[in-house]
């Protein structure tokens, strides 16, 4: 399973953002996907998580700003990002788990490669 993710970069604040991850490998419409992202020395967090039913989580500094969804169609999750914030700066990591999990939140089996978004003016 590879995971492919695109769409970082530098946006000013209060502007937005999607990113984008596209899913090879596997039948995309089982899996349960989601995003993490990473700062400089901080432990990942996990920031939004979408189930294969369409059921959204988001952590609570991005929730009614940020979107996970997905299209089957075309094997990609995106993630959509306004308002965004200098502390929204990270790497950002498209995930996925095995058909076997309902939901990111509880297990996580394949990563992507990381894109970075920088929020700065």
């Amino acid at each position: 399973v590879q995971l492919q993710a695109s769409g970082g970069g530098l946006v000013q604040p209060g502007g937005s953002l999607r990113l984008s991850c596209t899913v090879s490998g596997t039948i995309f419409s089982i899996l349960p996907l989601g995003w993490y992202r990473q700062t400089l020395g901080k432990q990942r967090e996990l920031v939004a998580a979408i189930t294969r039913g369409g059921n959204t989580n988001y952590v609570d500094s991005v929730e009614g700003r940020f979107t996970i969804s997905r299209d089957n169609a075309k094997n990609t999750v995106y993630l959509q990002m306004n308002s965004l914030k200098p502390e929204d700066t990270a790497v950002y990591y498209c995930v996925a788990a095995r058909d076997k999990y309902t939901d990111v939140i509880v297990h996580t089996d394949y990563w992507g490669q990381g894109t970075l978004v920088t929020v700065s003016s």
